[in-house]
């Protein structure tokens, strides 16, 4: 708490300071300091409250309150706008030390307060609601006029709030915030989340895990999706070109069931990426299977499909069917294996520094690898699905022919990277 210099401890009659205490109030504001006047007057013990004037009191002191923001606040609001994430200030201080307090967090821009935005249409206001950055001394109707501005101008807004009065901006806010510790009941009930610390910093922590949670999803999408084309497509085109079913309805379950679900449940465990916050945020309503994805899907599909043709045509050459069935499932059931470590990352390397992070992951892929060789050199797994063992040199042209997809994808991120750089 700081007191003016100027007016300390004066006991004044309070209109004759009223310039300097004006003076010293903006001095405090620019300094983002709230400022309380503490005046005083004697009254008679009966019959003078009638007669009470402001002017006929006695100056004490003015004094600036800081209520300095958390240390976590000015990095979590950096995050936010290298996020392309808008912040803005809506508060019920004088505009000088909302602004201060503002440029101490690093938001940048001009102010409105309550008076101004009252003569502003709706239109007006959807017009200049993005320039602004803070708006000072609102009431709470001022609040859900901004909200609807930022909505009208295709926004997503998430609005904080804790008081009673802030309820009907957390309700029209497309994510209402609520403060679990200040926050009042009727603020909690209107909001869609409620902070259990009432810090600012959780909320983009939320939005972190929310990202790296889409990414994840995506991620196990492909993956499947990868699969389920490639075995389509392998299924449909053998017959086609002269050569044998090459998958039992048996074996087709073992992949869908085995082979695919626990690499697939793993991907959706995998720890945010670096730069995910230094990303824009996507549109509104964007599918998670985007035609640009969906076009890599179809080519990874493709290229499984054509190994394991390839496969299966080699192997027959030999004259023993169950060999080349056996070879071409193998390379097969490889492939998907390959291919969860190609769809962690969209455009970068697989062979990142947080390769071996996800450890569920490694003990999907090791597992469904142990458990391929097992059916095949256990005899009641080679009766069941219909398989033969595999000698070392064809154990080497399955990991070959399988590991292509991922040499072929990492060639075209390689690209990709390089003609964005």
């Amino acid at each position: 708490m700081h007191a003016s210099s100027a007016l300390k401890c004066q006991n004044h009659p309070l209109d004759s300071l009223m310039s300097q205490i004006i003076e010293d109030y903006r001095e405090f504001a620019e300094s983002g300091l709230r400022g309380l006047l503490v005046a005083h007057r004697r009254l008679p013990i009966a019959g003078a409250v009638s007669n009470f004037e402001v002017e006929a009191l006695t100056f004490v002191a003015l004094l600036g309150i800081q209520d300095p923001p958390r240390s976590e606040a000015r990095e979590a609001i950096a995050l936010c706008h290298s996020a392309g994430i808008d912040v803005k200030m809506i508060t019920g201080d004088h505009k000088d030390t909302a602004l201060a307090i503002a440029r101490d967090l690093g938001i940048v821009g001009p102010a409105l307060v309550g008076t101004e935005l009252e003569q502003l249409s709706d239109t007006d206001l959807a017009c200049l609601v993005r320039e602004a950055a803070v708006f000072a001394r609102v009431a709470p109707e001022h609040k859900l006029r901004i909200v609807k501005a930022l909505q009208v101008q295709g926004e997503v807004v998430a609005m904080t709030g804790d008081g009673v009065n802030d309820a009907p901006a957390l309700k029209g806010a497309d994510i209402g915030i609520a403060m679990g510790i200040a926050g009042t009941d009727v603020s909690k009930e209107a909001a869609a989340m409620i902070l259990t610390d009432d810090n600012f910093s959780t909320i983009v922590s939320a939005v972190r895990q929310g990202r790296a949670l889409y990414d994840n999803i995506s991620k196990f999408v492909r993956f499947q999706l990868t699969t389920t084309i490639a075995a389509l497509l392998t299924v449909f085109i053998a017959p086609l070109v002269g050569l044998p079913e090459p998958f039992t309805p048996l074996q087709i379950l073992w992949v869908a069931m085995i082979m695919d679900g626990p690499p697939a449940v793993s991907l959706v465990l995998d720890a945010a990426r670096p730069g995910l916050m230094r990303e824009l945020p996507r549109e509104r309503g964007a599918a998670i299977l985007t035609m640009h994805r969906l076009v890599h899907v179809v080519i990874a599909a493709a290229i499984m499909m054509a190994g394991t043709i390839g496969v299966l045509a080699y192997g027959v050459q030999s004259g023993d069917v169950p060999y080349a069935l056996t070879l071409a499932f193998t390379t097969f059931v490889f492939y998907q294996l390959f291919n969860a470590l190609n769809v962690r990352t969209e455009n970068g390397t697989a062979f990142h520094d947080r390769l071996f992070a996800n450890r569920m992951l490694w003990v999907s892929l090791v597992g469904a690898a142990t458990l391929q060789a097992l059916v095949m050199y256990v005899p009641a797994g080679r009766e069941l699905f219909g398989m033969v063992p595999l000698a070392t040199h064809d154990w080497l042209l399955v990991v070959g022919v399988a590991g292509s997809i991922l040499l072929i994808e990492e060639g075209r991120k390689l690209v990709v990277r390089r003609m964005g750089a």
